[in-house]
């Protein structure tokens, strides 16, 4: 007797994937999640500035693009307990916004936290009786000594030199035993290229809360002419716009890319 072959199982169909379309409501809901939590990061968490000028080189030069930590130095906030904060401290390269003109952000490095009592010699700064070892700012020659930046304060700040009105009164306040005393709650700033730095000796202190954070590192440089950021008109940025286009590989500072700041 012979057995019946059985037939041979066939393949289980492929299960059919199914595309579910994204209606518009979806699709716009999803644009503004993206945006939402990039401006969340750009308002509360990093921020991204451009150096204008060479009042900090040669740490920072003039065209170096900087991602900008808005959390570790800000006012402690109790919303969001799990972040690392800390008070700014002597050395740190800071983005705070000028005293008496809110809406301009500056860079310097901090060089005097309340209760120093600082001062200038030969372009050295002392702090508290110590001189501090800072090997990033410009160093004082016989040629380019000036007494007013480089013996402070023994020459008083003035509107005639350069310094605001109100530090030029209020200088004089915060003078002990030839020191400059920094008060409660205020910083002072001075840029490494001492020389070419309008900086806590022209305008005076930075009150805490004007500090906005710290670079954290360099993600573009391109070389730029100091006075290119002080250029107005639609013409000029059309123009500096086409420039970069055309010389980006060539005259970006490729070796600065993405160098953490110090």
């Amino acid at each position: 007797m012979t057995k019946k072959k059985s037939p041979p199982e066939q393949p289980a169909p492929a299960p059919v994937e199914q595309v579910v379309e994204e209606t518009p409501f979806e699709a716009a809901a999803s644009i503004c999640s993206v945006l939402v939590v990039g401006l969340f990061i750009l308002t509360f968490l990093a921020q991204n500035f451009v150096i204008p000028s060479g009042s900090m080189e040669k740490t920072l030069l003039v065209g170096d693009h900087l991602v900008v930590d808005r959390i570790t130095l800000a006012p402690q906030a109790k919303w969001m307990p799990l972040v690392h904060y800390r008070e700014p401290k002597r050395g740190d390269i800071v983005v705070f916004l000028k005293p008496g003109e809110p809406d301009l952000f500056l860079v310097k490095r901090l060089v005097g936290v309340p209760g120093d009592h600082i001062h200038l010699r030969n372009g050295i700064v002392i702090v508290n009786g110590v001189a501090q070892d800072q090997p990033q700012a410009e160093k004082v020659t016989v040629d380019n000594h000036q007494s007013f930046l480089d013996e402070f304060p023994s020459v008083a700040p003035s509107p005639e030199i350069g310094a605001t009105e109100t530090w030029s009164v209020d200088f004089p306040n915060h003078i002990e035993n030839g020191d400059l005393v920094i008060p409660p709650g205020k910083f002072f700033m001075m840029g490494d290229h001492r020389h070419n730095s309008l900086d806590s000796r022209y305008w005076g202190f930075v009150p805490r809360e004007n500090i906005v954070g710290r670079p954290l590192f360099n993600y573009w440089s391109f070389t730029t002419p100091e006075d290119q950021y002080e250029q107005t008109g639609i013409g000029n940025s059309v123009a500096w716009m086409g420039h970069v286009v055309l010389h980006f590989f060539t005259e970006t500072r490729w070796k600065r890319t993405l160098n953490p700041v110090r």
